[in-house]
């Protein structure tokens, strides 16, 4: 019972935060997005290609969690926009307090926040963290029944990318598979199919978020 009762308390000071950084982030006017994945999904090279398809619809920020290093941070920088990274040195998830604290660092004349959270399905499903709204990444390589190994994760978000389609002709994966997975998960899940080297659906994916973004 202790045990249930310390995960209870840690998971209502980190919804607390996290309902006043939604309520500040609205009131700003920023669209706050939490993006999850396995590690090497893409979830970097999907900020990379959204900023660059983007810049005449909205300004975008980033704050980036990894658990050792500040690569994706570096990558993200060169393409001149703000951006903050969270190192967690080993903690599997962020948390409503790291992005609050990040963000401070942030000058706030941009239209849509990334929070690009540490590679993984599992921790970071169940911490709210101010966004908006959550969207799940998932290769094509990773196996069609990656939503039913990983539920909470697809559960829990308002949108999945399956990205690295345009290795699909090389490897044994079917997208159709992944959807009706993802969808016996949560179906109202909207799903976009991307590459990242070749740019397919990365228009249809920047035009959702800015009718995201106008909603908000």
């Amino acid at each position: 019972m202790s045990v249930i009762k310390v995960e209870r308390k840690i998971l209502e000071k980190n919804d607390a935060i996290a309902q006043q950084l939604r309520a500040y982030f609205t009131e700003k006017k920023i669209f706050a997005v939490n993006l999850l994945s396995s590690p090497g999904s893409g979830k970097t090279s999907l900020i990379e290609q959204t900023v660059k398809n983007s810049r005449s619809l909205f300004k975008t920020a980033v704050i980036v969690g990894d658990l050792q290093t500040d690569n994706d941070a570096q990558r993200i920088a060169a393409l001149s926009i703000p951006v903050v990274q969270i190192i967690t040195n080993g903690s599997c998830h962020l948390e409503a307090n790291l992005v609050r604290d990040a963000f401070q660092n942030l000058n706030e004349n941009f239209d849509l926040l990334f929070i690009e959270n540490v590679g993984n399905l599992v921790c970071p499903a169940g911490f709210d963290l101010g966004e908006h709204l959550k969207v799940v990444v998932a290769s094509t390589t990773e196996g069609d029944d990656k939503p039913l190994k990983y539920p909470a994760a697809y559960r829990n978000s308002s949108a999945l990318v399956i990205n690295k389609i345009d290795l699909i002709p090389h490897i044994n994966s079917d997208p159709e598979a992944i959807k009706k997975n993802a969808l016996l998960i949560n179906n109202r899940l909207e799903i976009f199919e991307v590459s990242c080297t070749t740019n397919q659906g990365i228009e249809s994916w920047t035009d959702w978020l800015h009718s995201k973004i106008k909603q908000s």
